[in-house]
């Protein structure tokens, strides 16, 4: 299904065999004016034309295809060049209107794992950021086959890629928040932090933190399934951003329980302090460059032991909150090159320029004084 490139060579000396350079342009014959505008031409893309050759593709059964001597790699590539075609708004909304959006969604469905990943991702594509196609896909009933492969999938890429899909979906859609809720979408997400994958823990992690930030309701929810004995256990783990991620749930779990004055029991309190206090010594013991590089791990320990214990951590005390040189305020980038119009008026004031009831000062003169003689 490889198309041929574009006839670069070709059109190169076509155009070189017509000017030097050094003579004023000619006029083309009507065969040469026909020549270059076919060749053109044939390296335009018609995105629709070509978005409605693709869907033709996923509409056609698997069986034909194969019998036709498309391959499964063919129709990733096919998903490929989709997803480049819908990271166009316009073109994402369009893709249902010409009858490629259910076709695709059947896909997340095909017994091929890397094209139910490839579906996903084009599908991921199409919604972020998109509440037009977020509502189409809702309403195709794409939410369904997305959480089917995001909690059942047997390959954990697939299942990535399903919650990614998902992430964007229900992103600033209410109707889809609603929905992931009552398919029991937080304990699926429990159960994704269970996993070793860390990408995977990585993704559910960051729409836990979307899901608590746009309900805080939600974090008894979350605490009742056992998260915070989850985060914490992630708390530790050798993936810098699962770490900042799982602190950052435990963090707005212990924000709820504070405003709440909700009391934990002490054996999860001193599990919590343990963890807090291996990360301020991991962290004391960490290189410059580390350190830096850590900057969000430290400011989130430093306020999570701060929630819970109404004091600073010992990382402030220690001088490493706050690296030297992190508190100072960013260079001055823009003025170097947008001056500001009433510097650059002040600038380009004339300095001869002067106000009328100024004294004027008397030239200084050079050489002796006139004598008598000169005088007469």
């Amino acid at each position: 299904m490889a198309k041929e490139g574009p006839n670069w060579d070709g059109l190169l000396k076509w155009s070189l065999s017509h000017s030097d350079g050094t003579n004023s342009s000619r006029n083309l014959s009507e065969e040469d004016r026909r020549w270059f505008m076919e060749a053109m031409q044939a390296q335009t893309v018609d995105v629709i034309k070509r978005m409605k050759e693709i869907t033709l593709v996923m509409q056609t059964p698997e069986q034909v295809l194969e019998s036709q001597g498309v391959t499964p790699q063919d129709v990733e590539d096919m998903l490929d060049e989709l997803q480049e075609h819908v990271e166009s708004i316009d073109m994402a909304n369009d893709l249902h209107s010409i009858g490629g959006l259910v076709p695709l969604l059947g896909y997340l469905k095909n017994p091929h794992a890397n094209i139910r990943a490839k579906a996903a991702e084009v599908v991921s594509t199409i919604v972020q950021n998109n509440p037009k196609s977020q509502q189409l896909v809702m309403e195709a009933n794409g939410l369904e086959p997305l959480l089917s492969n995001f909690t059942s999938d047997p390959d954990v890429i697939v299942r990535t890629k399903a919650l990614g899909a998902i992430s964007s979906l229900i992103r600033h859609n209410k109707s889809g928040v609603a929905a992931f809720r009552l398919a029991n979408g937080y304990a699926a997400l429990r159960d994704a932090l269970c996993s070793e994958s860390a990408r995977f823990q990585r993704k559910a992690l960051n729409l836990i933190h979307y899901l608590l930030n746009e309900n805080r309701s939600d974090c008894g929810v979350v605490t009742e399934l056992g998260f915070p004995r989850i985060f914490m256990h992630l708390a530790s783990s050798e993936d810098a951003d699962v770490r900042e991620a799982a602190l950052r749930g435990l963090l707005e779990v212990a924000r709820d329980k504070s405003d709440k004055a909700d009391s934990s029991s002490s054996e999860e309190d001193d599990k919590l302090k343990q963890i807090l206090q291996e990360r301020i010594k991991g962290i004391t013991e960490m290189s410059a460059e580390d350190l830096g590089a850590a900057r969000e791990e430290r400011q989130l320990v430093d306020s999570l032991w701060n929630v819970c214990y109404n004091e600073p951590s010992s990382l402030r005390e220690n001088g490493l909150l706050v690296l030297p040189g992190e508190d100072a305020p960013p260079p001055d980038v823009a003025g170097q090159h947008f001056e500001p119009p009433l510097r650059a008026w002040a600038a380009n004031r004339n300095p001869d320029t002067k106000p009328n009831n100024e004294k004027k000062e008397k030239p200084l003169l050079i050489g002796p004084p006139p004598t008598a003689g000169d005088a007469s």
